[in-house]
């Protein structure tokens, strides 16, 4: 899999972005660990602390991935766009069962968080540039 090319503002928004799943994975360690936990859809049967820490660390290989490794930037775009999409049941229980956590204790502000899921899908696939290797329909990527 090649790297595309990105322009300047991708290469700051992609450390942006590895900045911002860098703070997250501090959270899940440390003071929003209790939050993070009532994230957790009731039917993962794993121990909720368990799910807070591998997603924490998760959170923290793709940051520093994001940041460090260039070379595999299409991929980590990929994989971290996947990984916004696995917790998005986290986030849609969070509004359906009206939970306060992560300073969300509307539904306003919890609808606000599910819209915003889109944009962190994009924002990881365009920042990388694999929004372009995938949209790219001069070769046959999945063959």
């Amino acid at each position: 899999m090649e790297n595309i090319e990105t322009n300047d503002f991708q290469k700051f928004s992609r450390v942006i972005l590895g900045l911002f799943m860098i703070t997250a994975a501090i959270g899940h360690f440390t003071f929003q660990r209790i939050e993070y936990q009532a994230q957790v859809p009731s039917w993962i049967t794993m121990d909720k602390n368990f799910v807070v820490i591998i997603s924490g660390i998760v959170d923290l290989v793709l940051g520093l991935a994001l940041i460090f490794l260039a070379n595999y930037r299409v991929r980590m775009g990929i994989v971290l766009a996947v990984f916004f999409v696995l917790i998005l049941p986290g986030n849609i229980e969070q509004y359906l069962n009206h939970t306060n956590a992560l300073s969300m204790n509307t539904d306003q502000l919890r609808l606000a968080r599910l819209l915003f899921q889109p944009i962190l899908i994009f924002w990881s696939l365009w920042s990388t540039g694999a929004l372009s290797y995938l949209l790219d329909e001069k070769e046959y990527r999945f063959q």
